[in-house]
C-alpha cells in the first residue's frame, strides 16, 4: 500500500562547537578533535601529528581555558546558549509541527551524527542543512558536510538531505546585519570608521579554490550599501590567525592599531560572519583588539554584538528554511517497508 504523508522536516541548524567546561582538561578532547580535522589544518599527517601531540595538546588547552573562562556565562558557553536559544526561537516562528529544529555541533556535542540519529527516530525523513556561517569555507561548512555525510555512510535507509552551502548576499541576512548595526547606532551614537572583521583563513586554501574571501567581500559592500556609508567610513579585515602561513589580510588587530596611530578616536567593530557571538567575537575582538586599539592611541572602541537570536535574524533564518523547503516535493512512502514482497523460502515480509 502505497501512502502520501505529510513529512517530517527537519532543520538541523550546526554550528562550530564549544568545549563542555572553561577547563584545560575539557579543552584538550575538544581541541584534539577540532585540529584533526583535515580540512582545518591541511598540512600532511606526518607533519602535524608530532606538532599536534607533542606542543600544541600539552600548552594550548591551558592557555584557551584561560580565555574561554573571562567569556563563560552562569548558563554556560555563550557560543551553545545563543545558538540553542536561535533553534527554540526558529522553531517557535516556523510554528508548524512538520518542521523539527536541533542544533548540532561539528565538534564537541551535540554531534552531528547523534542528532541526525535521533531526528530519524522521532520520524523525520528529510532534513535541511543549515550551517551557522553565512560565507562558505572548506573548513567550515565543509566540513560540516564531511561529517554529515560520514554519519549517513553508517546508515542503512538515510533521510533525504537538502544542503544551505552559504547565504552571503541572502536579502534578509543583509537587512538583518544592517539592524543590528542602526539599532546600535541608534543607542550609542556612530563611530567614525566601521571595521567588519571576518575570521581569517590561509591564503593557499583560496588559491585552491575556496571562494570564502569573495563571499566576505560582497556580504561587506552588501553590508555598507545598506547602511549607505561611504567608501572612507568601512573596511573589511580578517581575524583569528593560527601558525605562521600567511592569512587573508588585513589583519583586524593590526588595522585596529593603525587606525588608533593615525589619529582615529573611535571606532566601531561588527564581525559579520558570526551568528552567535562566542570566543572569537567576544575575548579576541571585545578583549584583545580593544585592548590593542587603546594601547596604540584609540579613544572610544565599540564591538557591536553579533545577530544571536535577535527578532530580525530570527525571521531571516525562517525565510532561508522556507525559501530552501517550499518546493520540496511530497514523496509516497510504504506502510511497511516489507508489504508487497516475501522472498522465497523465508519470513522477511
Amino acid at each position: 500500500m502505497v501512502l502520501v504523508a505529510r513529512e517530517r522536516i527537519g532543520i538541523l541548524v550546526v554550528n562550530l562547537g564549544t568545549p563542555a567546561a572553561p577547563t584545560a582538561d575539557a579543552l584538550k578532547p575538544y581541541l584534539r578533535e577540532f585540529l584533526s580535522d583535515r580540512r582545518v589544518i591541511e598540512i600532511p599527517r606526518l607533519l602535524w601529528w608530532p606538532i599536534l601531540h607533542g606542543l600544541v595538546l600539552t600548552t594550548r588547552p591551558g592557555k584557551s581555558a584561560k580565555k574561554y573562562a573571562s567569556i563563560w556565562t552562569s548558563e554556560g558557553s555563550p557560543l551553545m546558549v545563543y545558538s540553542l536559544r536561535q533553534a527554540k526561537a526558529l522553531s517557535a516562528s516556523l510554528g508548524d509541527d512538520r518542521y523539527h529544529v536541533r542544533l548540532a555541533m561539528r565538534y564537541g556535542q551535540p554531534s552531528i551524527a547523534q542528532v541526525m540519529k535521533e531526528m530519524m527516530a522521532q520520524g523525520v525523513s528529510r532534513i535541511l542543512v543549515l550551517p551557522a556561517y553565512p560565507q562558505y569555507a572548506a573548513s567550515s561548512t565543509g566540513s560540516a558536510f564531511d561529517a554529515l555525510f560520514a554519519a549517513i555512510s553508517h546508515m542503512r535507509f538515510p533521510a533525504e538531505l537538502r544542503l544551505v552551502r552559504d547565504y552571503f548576499a541572502f536579502p534578509p541576512y543583509i537587512q538583518a546585519l544592517a539592524k543590528r548595526v542602526k539599532d546600535y547606532w541608534g543607542v550609542h551614537g556612530q563611530g567614525e570608521r566601521l571595521v567588519m572583521s571576518f575570521h581569517g583563513v590561509p591564503c593557499r586554501t583560496i588559491r585552491k579554490g575556496d571562494p570564502y574571501a569573495l563571499q566576505c567581500i560582497q556580504t561587506g559592500r552588501l553590508l555598507a550599501e545598506a547602511l549607505d556609508l561611504g567608501e572612507e567610513s568601512w573596511q573589511i579585515t580578517f581575524q583569528s590567525r593560527f601558525g605562521r602561513a600567511q592569512w587573508l589580510k588585513p589583519y583586524t588587530q593590526l588595522t585596529l592599531e593603525g587606525l588608533a596611530r593615525s589619529g582615529l578616536g573611535r571606532v566601531d567593530v561588527v564581525c559579520p560572519g558570526f551568528s552567535a557571538d562566542c570566543l572569537e567575537t567576544l575575548e579576541e575582538i571585545n578583549m584583545e583588539c580593544r585592548a590593542a586599539f587603546f594601547a596604540a592611541g584609540g579613544k572610544e572602541f565599540h564591538y557591536i554584538p553579533a545577530l544571536n537570536d535577535s527578532p530580525v535574524w530570527i525571521e531571516a533564518m525562517e525565510k532561508l528554511v522556507l525559501a530552501h523547503t517550499a518546493d520540496w516535493p511530497v514523496s509516497p512512502t510504504l506502510d511497511h517497508p516489507g508489504n508487497g514482497y516475501s522472498c522465497p523460502g523465508c519470513s522477511c515480509r
